[in-house]
């Protein structure tokens, strides 16, 4: 009885022994497996990081595009008001001048009219003094 006791003590030990290799085993693996869930989380953290740079450097690149061309739009519309600005000064500037003319014109037509109404006079002054001397 005695041999059993000691093969059961045995059989024991070994049983223990095997369940305590498992349990270490099991342990070790978790172990391993908690480690590559945990690279693979910061790895997926990482990438979604990425994707999400890409996608607002996408948005932000329509979006600062439509920003220059809205600059060069108001660049364009100051250099259009400006010459409009200047085009519209330099027509009264002609309007200016084209009365000025006009009325130079009407005053020098207003004193050929005068001068032939002087010579007018003048020949009529003539003829009435010619006719007074001859009489």
């Amino acid at each position: 009885m005695e041999e059993r006791d000691v093969n059961t003590h045995t059989n024991s030990k070994r049983l223990e022994a095997s369940l305590q290799n498992l349990i270490q085993l099991h342990h070790h693996k978790s172990l391993i497996l908690a480690n590559q869930t945990e690279k693979s989380k910061k790895d997926a953290i990482r990438k979604a990081v990425r994707v999400s740079d890409l996608l607002v450097e996408a948005v932000n690149g329509g979006v600062q595009d439509s920003f220059i061309y809205q600059k060069r739009i108001e660049l364009e519309i100051r250099a259009l008001a400006a010459t409009i600005t200047r085009f519209t000064k330099q027509t009264d500037q002609w309007l200016n001048a084209t009365h000025s003319l006009n009325t130079s014109i009407k005053e020098i037509g207003d004193f050929e009219n005068w001068m032939k109404i002087m010579e007018y006079d003048f020949k009529s002054i003539s003829a009435a003094i010619q006719n007074i001397h001859q009489e």
